[in-house]
């Protein structure tokens, strides 16, 4: 599955249209956004049909960036039927991920 870019104009129908979601606040310039970004296409081909990965640059988008308080990037926001339920901020592994989004789907 391929991760979904969102900006103001497609963020809410994302937030609807997906039971589970991943979103990373990124930036072009950020290095460890750029190293986080293969393991987002890893976790997004292995969670496909389960939990959706988006991702938001907040250079193009610093209204929705301030929405969630983003304050340092990459920020990982976990989204079930449209509330956070975790965050995590800096370069994370497939492996947390994956299980964090599994733990999300289980429990909620």
């Amino acid at each position: 599955m391929k991760i979904l870019h969102l900006d103001n104009s497609n963020f809410g129908e994302a937030i609807l249209n997906n039971e589970v979601l991943l979103i990373d606040f990124y930036a072009d310039w950020c290095g460890p956004c750029q190293a986080l970004h293969p393991v987002l296409e890893k976790v997004a081909a292995q969670m496909a049909g389960k939990a959706s990965v988006a991702k938001v640059n907040v250079d193009n988008s610093s209204e929705l960036a301030g929405e969630f308080g983003v304050r340092s990037i990459p920020a990982l926001f976990f989204v079930k039927k449209g509330k956070i339920v975790a965050k995590a901020v800096g370069m994370q592994n497939e492996q947390n991920l994956i299980h964090k989004l599994n733990e999300i789907i289980t429990n909620g």
